[in-house]
């Protein structure tokens, strides 16, 4: 078996909403696979000004990939909510 060009491997989870969102964008864009998409989204994020460091404590959760839902709970739309 020949080795892999990308070796590491990365999972993440995404709500139902988030999975649409990245599938819209990345056909938009003709991109021509998930991990495509992902990677050119990751490399236009670290290169953006204006990134804020995370506050110590923050959790996974606080980083969804779509705006928060307008009741004010700063939940992502589609996440599970924390009762």
């Amino acid at each position: 078996m020949s080795e892999l060009e990308r070796p590491e491997r990365l999972q993440i989870m995404l709500t139902v909403d988030e999975l649409a969102a990245l599938e819209n964008w990345r056909f938009d864009k003709r991109m021509p696979s998930r991990s495509a998409a992902i990677r050119e989204l990751l490399r236009r994020g670290l290169t953006a000004d204006g990134f804020l460091t995370a506050a110590h404590g923050t959790k996974s959760r606080d980083f969804g990939i779509l705006p928060h839902s307008a009741d004010g709970d700063g939940a992502v739309d589609g996440a599970p909510q924390k009762e």
